[in-house]
């Protein structure tokens, strides 16, 4: 016959003994367990799930930071891509502020990966949502440097020349135009064509058809105006035997032309009366002659004449 109270006995013999190794042992498993764990930081994106009328109206964590937890084997084979973030907020169709947690989707992970301890910060977010429009706006061409010295832009086209923006109205509202990124022109002197990108203002817009443009800007040599004062006037083709005094005997006039050209023209020379026609002394009022390079135009001159007075030479 079993003694029961025997074995009772011997099981509770220095049971406080016992209790203590069998209390260690499960620390030291727990703790051995512990050690095997491993811990993945990354950030994947957040998605919101909106009714089709709404649109975020403030900015708003675009990606939340993940954690990983549990044993090498499950941690290491999940990537960024295994996991998506959402918030869904597609119950609400009137503008306002929301708070909604912050919910995980697993993609197709391995098997084992099925005991993985999965965190997220922050765990909710607060969303002002806004009523979706769009708008039409102009679009604005930015520049920096300067052209090569002696020219100018004289145009310039976007194609296209408007932009289509979504977003919410609250935004749109503030909008008139949009501005293409900077225009280098530094040291050009031709026409030129080139992509530009249009700059989008807000995160919360979205700029149709790409948000890109093509630029095609139109240069040309810079015109400018110079007077010449007071410059001497020539006499030509004066027959043989003759002597002539000019009144005045200097002249004027203000010329146009490309700066290039103009910068080096001294103006020496350029006026002059033909007296080719005169044969007998006298006085005679003839037109002034002025003799400009290529590329340059006498605006005006003055006087228009010159009042001639010939004489014999010994007169």
């Amino acid at each position: 016959m079993i003694d029961y109270k025997k074995h009772l006995a011997k099981l509770t013999e220095k049971w406080h003994i016992k209790v203590l190794s069998v209390v260690a042992a499960i620390f030291l498993f727990t703790f051995h367990r512990m050690g095997d764990l491993r811990e993945r930081f990354f950030s994947v994106p957040l998605r919101l799930d909106l009714n089709s009328g709404l649109t975020p109206g403030s900015p708003y964590p675009r990606s939340i930071r993940v954690t990983l937890r549990g044993d090498a084997n499950s941690v290491y084979p999940v990537t960024e891509d295994d996991i998506e973030a959402f918030v869904d907020l597609s119950m609400y169709s009137e503008p306002g502020v929301y708070k909604a947690p912050v919910r995980i989707q697993r993609g197709s992970t391995p098997a084992e990966t099925e005991n993985l301890e999965i965190r997220v910060e922050p765990m909710e977010i607060s969303v002002e949502l806004d009523v979706k429009g769009n708008k039409k706006v102009p679009l604005a061409a930015s520049f920096q440097g300067l052209l090569e010295q002696g020219y100018e832009l004289v145009s310039f086209e976007l194609n296209p020349m408007e932009a289509v923006i979504d977003g919410p109205v609250k935004i749109l509202s503030g909008i008139s135009e949009l501005s293409t990124e900077s225009i280098d022109l530094r040291g050009r002197n031709a026409d030129f064509s080139t992509p530009v990108r249009i700059i989008n203002p807000s995160p919360l817009l979205t700029i149709r058809g790409g948000a890109s443009a093509e630029f095609s800007g139109f240069i040309r040599e810079l015109i400018m105006i110079r007077n010449f004062e007071e410059l001497p006037v020539a006499v030509k083709d004066l027959a043989g035997g003759f002597t002539a005094e000019l009144h005045p005997p200097t002249a004027s006039a203000r010329i146009l032309g490309v700066q290039r050209r103009l910068n080096e023209f001294t103006g020496e020379g350029i006026f002059s009366v033909d007296c080719s026609a005169i044969e007998v002394p006298g006085s005679y009022e003839l037109p002034l002659a002025v003799t400009v390079e290529e590329e340059l135009i006498v605006e005006r001159k003055e006087p228009e004449t010159i009042r001639v007075e010939v004489r014999r030479g010994e007169e």
